[in-house]
């Protein structure tokens, strides 16, 4: 690709699409030429806003423009299987949104489509790419806290009125297993979490999880309050999560109205990240505690926009110096069964293994 615009092609025009251009547009190397939606109004707005030359009802008539060599898949989850495949199949690489896929069946399928083909296939994932935690990441590798011991993650999610408008119709098909492939706190929320889990401190041996569940009506849920511990493969490691909807609490937050803490734990010091999604506290985003001493870590960016800004770039990265770009698709497929082994264990009442999700 030296020397080449790689043409890109977005499937879907939902709410995500515009955390989605922002690696796109700071590149010389990449422009996105066309978008495909089945709303008119939908796929309309995002072509008029951006200026994309090109934009498709039907997104295999997209699959069909010579001048796209990569295709973003920004869809629900249900829709991912038969947009990876024909894309995989006309010689696209994939980039999908998490999840990649309902089960694990499905995610082979894709993965074997673009092995077949000999095209690229990450799994589009953000919050390993946020600086907090990317920082973090480096602070643990370079043994600021010891012997990790523990991680524990909160996310909170509140009423509407504090972060970007959402249509329904966006939350809808969340909310429905048949659609989402689970819930939208341990399964689709939860993909981001898990991901990081595996990221900082390493794979993961098996799961224990609680997961309340609050019926909106036939085959519609909402899978919170929930709590999933998990022991790690390698090591003496533990790590946990809880998931808590307050509908009625403000969040302040540019995005969604929700917002993240993570603690990991060493034998020598504690790392806090402070914040994801939102701004509820007016605090470093990251504090390194060691040796009776507190490091506020202030020079990062917070802006939880900059992890789809990084993540993309790294895609990009990648696809230039052709090396594989993170999520694999063995890697997003661990992180997939993750978080089924969490509804499983949910349903079923003990720990699940991982490696026993098939």
């Amino acid at each position: 690709m030296d020397g080449q615009v790689l043409g890109v092609g977005i499937i879907g025009c939902g709410r995500i699409f515009d955390l989605h251009m922002r690696g796109y547009q700071e590149r010389e190397d990449a422009a996105v030429l066309a978008v495909a939606d089945v709303s008119e109004e939908r796929r309309a707005a995002r072509q008029g806003e951006y200026g994309i030359p090109r934009a498709y009802a039907d997104y295999r008539e997209m699959l069909d423009d010579p001048s796209i060599q990569l295709v973003e898949i920004l869809t629900p989850h249900h829709l991912h299987r038969e947009m990876a495949i024909a894309a995989a199949e006309a010689g696209k690489h994939v980039s999908l949104q998490k999840p990649p896929a309902l089960d694990l069946g499905e995610m082979d399928e894709i993965t074997a489509a673009a092995e077949a083909a000999g095209v690229v296939l990450r799994v589009y994932e953000n919050f390993v790419f946020y600086p907090p935690i990317v920082r973090a990441k480096m602070l643990i590798d370079e043994g600021a806290i010891g012997q990790p011991l523990n991680i524990r993650m909160r996310t909170l999610s509140g009423s509407a009125a504090g972060g970007w408008e959402v249509p329904l119709e966006a939350w809808a098909w969340r909310v429905d297993e048949r659609t989402c492939g689970g819930g939208p706190f341990v399964f689709d929320d939860g993909y981001h979490k898990f991901s990081m889990a595996l990221f900082l401190l390493g794979d993961v041996e098996r799961v224990f999880c609680w997961m309340e569940s609050l019926p909106l009506g036939e085959g519609l849920c909402v899978d919170a309050p929930s709590i999933c511990i998990w022991k790690y493969k390698d090591a003496n490691i533990f790590g946990s999560i809880d998931f808590t909807w307050a509908y009625d609490l403000y969040i302040k937050s540019d995005y969604y109205a929700a917002d993240d803490r993570v603690e990991i734990t060493g034998t020598e010091g504690v790392i806090w990240v402070t914040r994801g999604h939102g701004n509820m506290l007016d605090i470093p985003p990251l504090l390194l505690y060691r040796e009776g001493k507190l490091t506020a870590f202030t020079d990062l960016e917070t802006d939880w926009g900059a992890s789809f800004r990084d993540s993309t770039r790294h895609l990009l990265d990648a696809l230039r110096e052709g090396t594989p770009p993170r999520l694999t698709p063995a890697e997003g497929r661990r992180v997939l069964q993750f978080a089924l082994a969490a509804i499983a264990s949910a349903r079923e009442g003990r720990p699940v293994r991982l490696d026993d999700v098939t």
